[in-house]
């Protein structure tokens, strides 16, 4: 595409139709930028039109277009094409900081984005006057301009927070502090005293503390992974401006919004984070600053409000007391009971009280209130960090601690006794002060794994929790209903079997409350419980002690899907999916109407698939009803052909692209339950799956090439017959699948298949350019996985034609080709070969290079028999060499960047291993021994000669056993 302005118009127009809500015009308009997305100058024209336009909409438009763009396709991934040319990459780090240094604040965040995207890939080699580009604007004075360079360093560094050391990180690191703790540094002691000068401005002050947010946030990141000589040097001058800040009151940096944190309440939190990263890590170099930030922290709680602006702050100030108060030798703080009195009254129980926005959240935003509550993302609540703070003090001061809490516990509940309508939170209060006292260590899969012996949690259960479920109306205190599942699911481990049992109908009957948040709870809480192993590693919970509550726990389950703002809860599909699992054939009789529910949800949610958990827990639960129906009658397996291959047929016409790996997934299972033929159904879709554009996205390779293997196992002959046009095409996609690092092992699970399957005559013509691309591949990159892959097929080959026929298509392509093959190859990598049925086929196949392949006993591959068949002994008694190259590193397809639908697999639609060896042989090592007594039998003397004069002692001796135990001897 030229950079020209007809060009501009038609990407102006077509960003319009981007935005435009009708799917008609909308989707047309995303494929044509996704089809020119890879033409040159294609990012560049983005860019000048988020320069250039005159119409704002359009430059926020590119501007979010062009940061997609580059998180798609600017990492370049080996074996694939580089997707932006190298001019297209030099302009765009050219241009991009002045840019974005220009630019409006809404486009200044995207684009520092984009520069923190491509910094990840090309920082520091590849682009090694980034960080001057940056520093030197810090002269500019325009704070406009300074923010849009904190942000972008902000971006850039923060990974620095959770990456693994490594030499490689250091150095970064090291370049970093080089270039940019003293500019950082001294930019901070002159914004500090920029706000002393501006102090009654209020414009100013706002521009000014953003700086310092930033600035605050980007000490964090360059102090995450080990504390720097300079900032060590240094700490006197940020340590004594931050702990004046966080006593700084301004009134005009005051805001009158009760929900929104303004600048000095973020300020405030990202220091208490500071000062709690530096108790934590560096506490010996903090210690002189320790007890004034800790005077100041107590001051703030102390004086903080209730309003949800300062929830970060206070959350942030509460954790850094928690990290305080764990530390061996800040103990003598809290020791005083006034003081551990005085912390919970003042800090602890007013935080954990249920607020009005909390309610609020409840009911109008249960979908972000069970994200935070349940699965642990509300690391900035108030309630979680008091939580924490019980946790830290409890370390060492259980017993006081406890004490101190009970007399809480007791008085909340008698308020609660004496009017419960109206004091319910304080039973709400004082069933998270239980759960924060008695939790002492928590896994998400196993609920509270170590608990405070002081607190009695089964009697708590049944006087507290129980009469709140047994309640006739399941609408009533909905708040204390959720507590109380809560409270079974967490202490699923302490408390007694028997009183699981007996909340299993009260949460089945829980799965109708009208609270999204109440009937989330209860299928939360059955799953997990379904999940809890017993002895032997059964399930704790059995499918005969479910009999009674099948049909109103699969009616309760449906039905709660019905619910508005349910339709699509991952939480009540994962526990259809686990019921499934458990109950197992007790739900044949309800899969009929549970076949029929499913496939009119995954028609509804396949319009615009929005939650993949719930899309994938919904194709487990289809597999599962597959796999137990089809389990007790493999008949049925048609009756779900005909419920769902209409579904499946409207997602493959409609490409909807993250369930097409899905589909294919499930007709794999499907076509897997019919013995010996392929339907006709089938047969018309196998030319489509031969299509290049299907392969073309990495997430359909895996359950593709497993469709086409089951293709070829049940209907081989019926492929060679009737479609033996396609077969080239076949060939195709292994030759495709071949030449990607990535993806050549799933080549060599089809190539494997159709050697396996195939009839001979109909694969004869390509057999010899199968080696040759294979040979290609070997000389090109060689890789440890390639290698491995190529080992199997080589035997799996000799084991189906025969080691002769082997031999001969080697030394057809080029002469002693074979003897280079077992020498350079075959003998010296054997023992990389891992997996029980891969090394038995490779075991097998040797076996018969040995014994049944007359040029090994009488041509110059003789020299070569006694090293293989070392190697081979060495398979059946060597551990397996797992040593890989140090410069062969695989990218994972799950860790490219952008939204490319990865491959999940389905767990349900699990495929059985299968051993192409299995009927033939069942041990090897005597299969080795029967075929050495027989080849003994055909040349006698020569075996035993050549083994007395050339085998390793070590192995001769292991080469008897496997004689004894095979009963026979060689002549």
């Amino acid at each position: 595409m030229e950079l020209s302005d007809a060009n501009l118009q038609t990407l102006t127009e077509y960003l319009k139709k981007t935005l435009d809500p009708d799917p008609a015009i909308r989707r047309p308009a995303e494929k044509f930028l996704e089809s020119v997305e890879g033409s040159q100058n294609y990012p560049l024209l983005l860019l000048t039109l988020l320069e250039k336009s005159q119409e704002n909409v359009i430059k926020v438009c590119a501007s979010v277009t062009f940061k997609n763009y580059i998180k798609r396709n600017w990492r370049i991934v080996e074996d694939e094409p580089n997707k932006i040319c190298e001019s297209d990459r030099i302009a765009i780090k050219a241009n991009i900081v002045p840019l974005m240094l220009s630019s409006p604040e809404q486009i200044q965040k995207q684009l520092s984005d984009a520069i923190s995207i491509i910094g990840r890939e090309d920082f520091p080699q590849k682009w090694p006057d980034l960080l001057t580009e940056m520093v030197n604007r810090f002269q500019s004075g325009d704070f406009h301009v300074i923010n849009g360079v904190l942000r972008t360093a902000h971006s850039l560094f923060k990974r620095y927070r959770h990456e693994f050391k490594s030499n490689e990180l250091w150095t970064e690191i090291k370049l970093v502090l080089d270039a940019f703790a003293l500019p950082l540094t001294n930019l901070f002691k002159a914004t500090i005293e920029l706000c002393s000068t501006h102090a009654n401005d209020a414009s100013a002050l706002k521009v000014l503390f953003s700086s310092l947010i930033l600035i605050a946030k980007l000490f964090y990141s360059l102090n995450f992974q080990d504390l720097p000589e300079f900032f060590e040097d240094n700490m006197e001058t940020w340590m004594t401006n931050f702990h004046s800040l966080l006593t700084l009151d301004n009134k005009l940096l005051q805001t009158d919004d009760e929900e929104e944190a303004g600048l000095l309440e973020l300020l405030k939190s990202q220091i208490c984070d500071n000062a709690a990263l530096y108790a934590q890590k560096y506490d010996e170099e903090f210690q002189p600053y320790l007890p004034r930030f800790v005077t100041a922290i107590w001051n703030l709680l102390v004086t903080t409000g209730q309003e949800v602006k300062y929830d970060l702050l206070v959350s942030n100030a509460i954790q850094f007391l928690a990290s305080v108060c764990e530390r061996p030798h800040y103990k003598h703080l809290f020791e005083d009971q006034n003081t551990l009195t005085s912390i919970c009254e003042k800090v602890i129980v007013p935080n954990m009280e249920f607020r009005a926005a909390d309610e609020e959240a409840f009911e109008d935003n249960s979908e972000e209130y069970i994200r935070r509550d349940l699965e642990g993302s509300d690391i900035d609540t108030r309630r979680r960090a008091a939580c924490d703070l019980v946790r830290g003090l409890c370390k060492f001061f259980e017993g006081p601690v406890t004490g101190i809490f009970s007399g809480y516990v007791n008085s909340m509940l008698q308020e609660y006794a004496k009017n419960p309508s109206v004091n319910w939170k304080h039973k709400d209060a004082a069933i998270y002060l239980v759960t924060s006292l008695a939790s002492k260590a928590q896994t998400q899969k196993h609920g509270i794994t170590q608990a405070n012996e002081l607190v009695n949690l089964t009697e708590f259960f049944v006087n507290h929790i129980q009469p709140d479920l047994k309640s006739a109306t399941v609408n009533e205190f909905p708040v204390l209903k959720a507590d109380g599942i809560k409270y079974i699911m967490i202490f699923r481990n302490q408390v007694p079997k028997e009183q699981l049992l007996v909340s299993i109908p009260l949460l089945i009957n829980h799965l109708q409350a009208e609270s999204i948040v109440v009937h989330t709870y209860a299928a939360h809480a059955l799953e997990r419980l379904f999940t809890m192993r017993g002895t032997n590693n059964a399930t704790l919970i059995t499918a005969a002690e479910m009999a009674p509550f099948v049909e109103v726990l699969l009616t309760n389950l449906f039905k709660a899907l019905t619910f508005p703002g349910s339709s699509e809860n991952e939480y009540i599909m994962k526990a259809i999916m686990r019921s499934f699992s458990l109950l197992q054939e007790s739900i044949i009789p309800y899969i009929p109407s549970v076949i029929t529910q499913l496939t009119q949800k995954l028609l509804a949610v396949s319009k615009n698939p929005s939650k993949p958990h719930f899309n994938h827990y919904m194709f487990e639960s289809i597999c599962l009803s597959i796999r137990i129906t089809c389990k007790a009658n493999p008949e049925a397996v048609g009756s779900f052909e005909e419920a769902l291959f209409l579904v499946f047929t409207e997602i493959l016409q409609n490409d909807v692209q993250e369930f097409i790996p899905y589909v294919f997934q499930v007709m794999s299972l499907l076509l897997e339950m019919h013995k010996n033929e392929i339907p006709s159904s089938y047969m018309a879709l196998f030319p489509h799956l031969l299509q290049p554009v299907l392969w073309e996205r990495t997430g359909n390779i895996p359950p593709l090439v497993r469709l086409l293997q089951a293709y070829l196992e049940r209907g081989a002959s019926t492929i060679a017959s009737a479609a033996a046009d396609k077969i080239p095409g076949l060939l195709g996609v292994f030759q495709k699948l071949i030449a990607s690092k990535a993806n050549d092992h799933q080549g060599f699970y089809l190539l494997n298949s159709i050697i396996e399957h195939m009839p001979p005559e109909s694969v004869d013509q390509y057999r010899k350019q199968i080696f040759i691309l294979l040979f290609q591949r070997l000389q090109n990159s060689k890789t440890t996985k390639f290698i491995k892959s190529f080992l199997v097929f080589i035997n799996l080959y000799c084991v189906r034609y025969g080691a002769l026929a082997l031999q001969e298509i080697f030394d057809s392509i080029q002469p002693k080709m074979f003897g280079m093959v077992l020498e350079k190859i075959i003998i010296p990598e054997i023992q990389k070969v891992s997996g029980q049925v891969e090394k038995k086929i490779c075991a097998v196949g040797i076996t018969k290079i040995l014994t049944e392949c007359p040029p090994m006993m009488d041509t110059e591959y003789t020299k070569l028999w006694i090293p293989l068949l070392q190697a081979l002994i060495g398979l059946f008694e060597l551990p397996e060499d797992d040593t890989i190259p140090d410069e062969e590193h695989f990218i994972d397809i799950e860790d490219t960047p952008g939204y490319q639908t990865a491959f999940s697999q389905l767990a349900f639609a699990g495929k059985k291993e299968h051993d192409p060896v299995g009927q033939m042989v069942n041990n090897p090592r005597i299969h080795l021994a029967q075929s050495l007594h027989k080849l003994s039998t055909a040349c006698p003397g020569r075996v035993l000669s050549m083994l007395s004069t050339s085998l390793n002692a070590e192995a001769l001796q292991y080469l008897q056993g496997y004689l004894q135990a095979a009963s026979v001897s060689l002549l």
